[in-house]
């Protein structure tokens, strides 16, 4: 079954060769984002020019200095990195999200999520970075779906969702084997926690859903409180 659609294949990048209003140069490196709120500063040290990416990210923090050597986002400066600043573990303490994007393109999206909480420790507070549970993942572990010419079936636990495709005409060398889930990943924050949206595909081009995951912070990582399955109208 084909539940992951390979990004390589469909991803467009645009390579930035110039600065913009959201891109500064300062110490030869690039301020790519920043936060007034959370006094926050994140550089790239570097551009990959051939793959359109910024590479190895430094982030300033209320004056000290954070490495991320691994972190990776596009240079088209339409999706540069979102800081959020919001409290995600409910302690009181606004937590640090960064919402990084890894490609784009004709029917993808792929976002990387980071989130730092605060900490208090003997030598005051401190942000550290906390583990994120995959949502695509997530899904493969928790919905099962089937798929034929006339209907697309999404089951999560006791929860079933049937949509009538017949009408869509789709040729069956077209059709997937079962609903896709990758090719479109999105982060943001609502009422306090941290979602993520994977988009659901039937053929290469047609999504008719998407999979909303909520976070909970539990046993020290975030993981799904929430599984819900939204249709597209159409369906």
């Amino acid at each position: 079954m084909r539940y992951i659609i390979l990004l390589m294949l469909v991803m467009v990048h645009f390579i930035n060769d110039g600065s913009s209003e959201t891109t500064v140069f300062a110490d030869s490196k690039l301020i790519i984002s920043t936060s007034q709120e959370a006094n926050v500063f994140l550089y790239a040290n570097s551009i990959d020019r051939k793959y359109g990416m910024y590479r190895g990210f430094d982030m300033k923090i209320d004056g000290e200095t954070r490495y991320f050597p691994y972190w990776v986002n596009v240079t088209n400066p339409s999706y540069a990195p979102r800081i959020l600043y919001k409290d995600l573990n409910q302690d009181n303490r606004k937590d640090l999200i960064i919402v990084l994007t890894k490609g784009y393109g004709t029917e993808v999206l792929d976002n990387e999520v980071h989130v730092l909480n605060k900490t208090q420790t003997s030598k005051g507070e401190i942000y550290e970075e906390v583990l994120v549970d995959n949502p695509v993942a997530i899904i493969f572990k928790n919905v099962k779906t089937k798929l034929t010419q006339h209907e697309a079936v999404v089951s999560i636990g006791d929860t079933k969702t049937v949509m009538n495709i017949e009408n869509l005409h789709i040729p069956q060398d077209h059709l997937f084997d079962a609903l896709a889930f990758g090719s479109i990943v999105k982060f943001d924050v609502a009422d306090g926690h941290l979602v993520a949206s994977v988009g659901g595909q039937i053929t290469p081009a047609m999504f008719i859903g998407t999979i909303e995951i909520t976070y909970e912070y539990k046993e020290k990582m975030y993981q799904a409180k929430k599984i819900e399955f939204k249709t597209n109208s159409r369906h």
